[in-house]
């Protein structure tokens, strides 16, 4: 059986530290892939960009999305999901 991915993006170091750190306190071992602002999350997403190549079959069980980020917003982001 597959592992779950998450999707976790998040523009905040510290609430990027903080989210792993309860996934981690809580035994929760499944991958997560961290975004840094719209325009990275939607590249993997969709395989483009830095993530030109990716099994984009492989999708994210769960979104932990922020909805203030740098390039592209976080509703953006939503409406081209």
């Amino acid at each position: 059986m597959n592992q779950m991915l998450i999707l976790l993006v998040e523009d905040n170091p510290d609430d990027v530290e903080l989210t792993i750190r309860g996934f981690k306190k809580n035994n929760f071992t499944n991958e997560i892939v961290i975004a840094r602002d719209g325009q990275e999350a939607l590249d993997f997403l969709f395989g483009t960009g830095q993530f030109e190549g990716r099994d984009v079959t492989r999708q994210p069980t769960l979104v932990l999305l922020d909805i203030n980020l740098p390039r592209i917003g976080g509703l953006e982001v939503l409406r081209r999901m």
